[in-house]
């Protein structure tokens, strides 16, 4: 569904399903051209086999996959290798465009050394045309791109329609530098994904606080004014920025995807934007 609607960028990761995202995504590219896509994952999350807890269930990272594997934080150069090897075998490519370091919140010293020198000797060698850092916090995210030789960088929930705080640091770097900035979590995890906001909205993946779901509810009513949706907005804001290159959307299954794909496509008057 996503491929029909003209979709060719997609992301996966080692952590989501602990292989399973990368697994599914590279069955279902296999028979594609390979140069007609474009294809991001992840290194920072090692994953060792634990074969002895398979008939468990991953759910404390909340994923419903057997716990045959647990997530081991390594931003060492053998370590990045290695989750690269594994993911491109799960993908069942020889190449992946574009490798982010994820989520490096508590791991600046290394991440900012190792693991981009890793990144770079694999960007040097073909093995990735792209690299960069994938996270929420967009100051963090301003110190690679400020201090590191980056190419993108991949910013979740903190450039949305209730959340522009990398306005003040990550946005204005990222275009000063040239580096590209992918937005992900433009829904803020559920907050904005409906035309209706209702009381038991989730926010960063906990219920939503109230001050958050009135502000939401205010933008449902403008861009209902203007004959749009809250969701049609959310998807849109963000790629109006000249520093986000591109939008990562979450789906579920077909019918979201292609929900995503009608959002980005749809007519948005200017009256709209310049009311929010």
């Amino acid at each position: 569904m996503a491929w029909n609607g003209g979709v060719r960028y997609f992301d996966t990761a080692p952590h989501y399903g602990l292989g399973l995202s990368e697994r599914r995504l590279g069955a279902a590219l296999r028979d594609r051209p390979r140069d007609e896509y474009v294809i991001s994952s992840k290194v920072g999350r090692l994953l060792v086999p634990t074969p002895e807890r398979a008939h468990e269930l991953d759910v404390a990272e909340h994923f419903l996959v057997p716990a045959a594997f647990e997530r081991r934080w390594d931003f060492s150069r053998d370590g990045i290798l290695r989750s690269v090897e594994g993911s491109l075998e799960r993908l069942g490519l020889d190449t992946i465009d574009i490798l982010y370091l994820h989520d490096p919140d508590q791991h600046w010293d290394a991440a900012s050394t190792t693991g981009v020198d890793a990144l770079i000797e694999l960007r040097e060698q073909g093995v990735t045309r792209a690299i960069g850092v994938g996270m929420n916090r967009s100051a963090m995210l301003t110190d690679f791109v400020r201090q590191c030789d980056i190419d993108v960088v991949m910013l979740a929930g903190r450039y949305t329609l209730v959340d522009r705080s990398a306005l003040d640091d990550l946005l204005p770097a990222a275009e000063e530098r040239g580096v590209g900035v992918v937005a992900a979590a433009v829904y803020n995890s559920g907050l904005l994904a409906r035309a209706e906001v209702p009381d038991d909205a989730i926010y960063e993946y906990r219920d939503a606080p109230a001050d958050l779901v009135r502000r939401a509810r205010e933008l449902a009513a403008i861009c209902e004014r203007h004959g749009v949706t809250l969701p049609d907005a959310a998807v849109q804001f963000p790629l109006r920025h000249p520093a986000v290159v591109s939008a990562v959307l979450g789906a579920r299954d077909a019918a979201e995807a292609a929900s995503g794909v009608e959002r980005y496509a749809r007519p948005i008057p200017e009256a709209l934007w310049d009311e929010l």
